[in-house]
């Protein structure tokens, strides 16, 4: 491995992206995607992050102007201090920062693909991945009626999606679920997202979804509240799987040993970075627990780096890596398509993609340079 390029600035890039319709979940209702984008340029090559912060901090605590704040003021000029940083070693320089872990992702996610740019080595290969295709599955937002829902799943579904996730809520849970099992069959691999929606106190009511024989519910109760998603797990026959409970792999371990889950959802930005997200896996993998990579609404460039995840061996459910056309018309690289409901790993170097310069231009809203 050559030595690391020393960082020479960074570019903070705000872009607006319309979504080609409404998503609706527990906490939000989105009709574009505003994300933060950084172009990182060291003496040895130029590489992309994005950030997947919301513009309010809804999701979590973190936030679009937020995190180019901490950017701008403490990680930025933290790496550039600290000389030639190898990507494996960018979270440890920002380790005293306490947070702002998608703020830090979309920075070492800029390193390492500079640094793999400079070396011609795919990020794929990095992170140790074994497929050179995906399957994909597909997040279907709350609707403002069933029939709309179930035409929105037949939709994906003759796309060719592996698997449906519903997005749920108090008072629309149960009779989705069971429009979508009888409408589609028992053989549709189906699953449901409530994003925190819900409290230890409505055990009784999700357990009315236990007869549907979903592959999981995704983070039914808040993040801060493990004992009760192990209790939960212990009351209800549909396995418990994590999304913002998991922000490490320290978490992680300790969610899987009270108990609080039987499977992970990853997501490279809410973990800190794509090395993290590596190490969760790892750990995962070694305790008998099944991962999915999660999705964000990522363009083309998140995009390439989950796929790049999704192929190590322990991702063994499919993901929301869904193709390009789910959320946008038209996206800021090549778009990713869907192809006998998978897509392919790029092979190229680093994240294997890049911006498109008009569509990126399009959809650009601001620019800020930190040189350093």
């Amino acid at each position: 491995m050559s030595a690391p390029g020393r960082l020479q600035g960074v570019e903070l890039r705000w872009v607006s992206m319309p979504l080609v319709s409404p998503f609706r979940t527990s906490f939000a209702t989105q009709t574009s995607r505003d994300l933060l984008l950084l172009r990182v340029v060291t003496d040895a090559a130029e590489g992309w992050g994005e950030c997947v912060a919301m513009a309010a901090p809804l999701y979590s605590e973190e936030y679009v102007d937020g995190a180019a704040d901490a950017l701008r003021r403490f990680l930025v000029p933290a790496l550039a201090a600290a000389g030639p940083v190898p990507a494996t070693s960018v979270a440890s320089v920002l380790a005293p920062f306490h947070g702002h872990r998608m703020a830090k992702a979309a920075l070492e996610m800029g390193v390492l693909d500079a640094e793999l740019r400079a070396e011609g080595r795919p990020l794929s290969r990095e992170l140790g991945a074994v497929h050179d295709r995906v399957p994909c599955g597909v997040s279907v937002g709350i609707m403002d009626d069933v029939g709309a829902l179930l035409d929105a799943v037949g939709g994906y579904l003759e796309e060719g999606y592996v698997r449906i996730k519903l997005k749920i809520e108090p008072g629309w849970d149960v009779e989705p679920v069971r429009a979508v099992r009888e409408r589609f069959g028992d053989d549709v691999l189906l699953q449901v997202d409530a994003n925190t929606a819900y409290t230890l106190a409505d055990a009784r009511h999700l357990a009315r979804l236990d007869p549907f024989d979903l592959l999981l519910v995704e983070q039914p109760l808040p993040e801060d509240d493990l004992h009760g998603h192990a209790d939960l797990a212990r009351l209800i026959t549909t396995p418990v799987c994590l999304d913002e409970s998991i922000t490490s792999a320290r978490t992680a371990a300790a969610a899987i040993r009270l108990g609080a889950c039987q499977v992970v959802n990853i997501k490279p930005g809410r973990v800190g970075g794509y090395l993290e997200a590596r190490r969760i896996h790892d750990l995962c993998v070694a305790h008998g627990v099944p991962v999915w990579c999660g999705g964000m609404l990522e363009t083309g460039l998140g995009r390439a780096a989950n796929v790049a995840l999704a192929a190590l061996p322990g991702f063994t459910m499919p993901g929301d890596t869904s193709a390009s056309g789910r959320y946008y018309a038209r996206d800021i690289t090549a778009p990713f398509v869907l192809d006998d409901g998978h897509l392919p790993v790029p092979t190229g170097p680093g994240l294997g993609v890049e911006p498109l310069a008009d569509e990126l231009a399009a959809v650009t809203t601001a620019t800020e340079w930190i040189a350093v």
